[in-house]
């Protein structure tokens, strides 16, 4: 792309600033376009469960003092405090965090992808609006000649050199290049409102586009090995595939004992009716327990359940990749096409504008072949409406390898 835009500006040195202002609207996409930053929230909040699942569950603290307590040896309780910390089985923590971190990774992931398809798109609706552009340059190009062929025929035919005839065959196509104009004009808003709506701002906002863009025969160094590997969808369900064996191992360990530790302080009153050693003494107990996962259902179906997700990651990438190499080949076609086209319409344009100029030297010295000279000119206009078409199918074609291939 960066070849395209300095061949652009080494051949048309005035159109380097207009030609910069895409790069201006890709900017304001990628900075305030709300579907956008609702994938960037979903990775920021994804960032938040690695705290969440790397943490001990809370510790209990319970309190026993109301009711009938125990009288012992050293004096009645009074109240019983208990405080317990359950510990996960060795490990089980960092496979956790391990797990939610690639998954935040592949929210990321899936966040860049979304913004390569931004851009994409905005390029996508920017090169329509230049051909459109140049389509309405083209048609008025032809109203302005197609006047000044009225004036040579009316002229010719004051003179009693040529016949009405051709003058009205001026008119009624004058008539039909006004409609096509009006209708050229009138398609250019709702090409502006799905443009803005891209850059979330008001539909009605004006949007420059190029004067000129030329194909160039290196639009890029585009490879399917490069796209397999840098795509961001292929990278996010690695990820998740990745993520998927964490949580594999993590739930092996879910289903180990969770280990505890506590402390029991006991408050002793004292004794009235007699004096005895540690008369009153409040009793400290350390504590250690144990969870039994007897119920092995669960903690298979845990490991079930990250087994299948893994496969469904594994499959599912490598059916995106099959899609992405077949978007490549039909994107590089596509990329081909255009440029035969540009070429072969520019060869076409040279030698009708060549016959015109012959046609239009004979009909001002003998008045002959007016038609012809008009079916010239439309030809003409033809090919030059299609120059444009191939130009923003280049372009295009050219926006969705950078996409595929995580160039853009």
């Amino acid at each position: 792309m960066r070849k395209v835009i300095f061949v652009l500006f080494i051949l048309f040195p005035g159109i380097g600033v207009r030609a910069q202002t895409l790069q201006n609207y890709l900017e304001i996409a990628t900075d305030s376009n709300p579907g956008l930053k609702a994938r960037y929230a979903e990775f920021e909040a994804a960032m938040q469960k690695i705290p969440q699942v790397k943490s001990l569950q809370d510790p209990t603290f319970s309190v026993s003092a109301f009711g009938q307590m125990i009288e012992t040896r050293v004096g009645p309780q009074r109240a019983i405090f208990i405080f317990n910390q359950m510990f996960p089985w060795f490990g089980t923590l960092k496979a956790r965090g391990d797990a939610m971190a690639l998954f935040a990774e592949a929210r990321f992931q899936a966040w860049l992808d979304a913004r390569n398809a931004l851009i994409y798109q905005v390029k996508s609706a920017w090169y329509p609006l230049y051909e459109l552009d140049q389509t309405i340059r083209y048609q008025r190009e032809n109203i302005s000649i197609l006047e000044s062929y009225k004036t040579l025929a009316l002229t010719r035919f004051k003179n009693g050199n040529g016949t009405m005839v051709d003058v009205l065959r001026v008119d009624i196509m004058l008539e039909d290049a006004g409609t096509e104009l009006t209708l050229l004009e009138d398609k250019r808003k709702p090409l502006l409102a799905m443009f803005n709506k891209l850059l979330n701002r008001d539909v009605n906002s004006e949007v420059v586009v190029a004067d000129a863009l030329i194909p160039d025969d290196s639009p890029g160094a585009f490879s399917p090995d490069s796209m397999l590997q840098n795509n961001p969808r292929l990278i996010e369900l690695d990820k998740k595939a990745q993520a998927w064996k964490q949580q594999q191992i993590a739930a092996g360990k879910q289903g180990m004992p969770k280990l505890g530790a506590g402390l029991n302080y006991t408050v002793i009153g004292k004794r009235t009716d007699m004096d005895v050693p540690g008369n009153g003494k409040d009793a400290i107990m350390p504590m250690i327990s144990v969870s039994l996962p007897i119920y092995r259902k669960k903690y298979k179906a845990m490991a079930s359940e990250t087994e299948f997700m893994h496969t469904s990651a594994v499959q599912m990438k490598q059916e995106v990749s099959n899609d992405l190499l077949a978007s490549y080949e039909m994107a590089g076609y596509e990329l081909e096409k255009a440029n035969e086209e540009y070429k072969l319409l520019a060869a076409q344009m040279k030698k009708t504008r060549q016959a015109e100029s012959l046609l239009l030297t004979a009909y001002s010295t003998s008045g002959k072949d007016f038609e012809e000279v008009l079916r010239m000119q439309q030809l003409l206009l033809k090919y030059k409406i299609a120059t444009a078409t191939s130009v923003k199918n280049y372009f295009t074609a050219v926006a969705r390898l950078e996409y595929l291939t995580a160039t853009n």
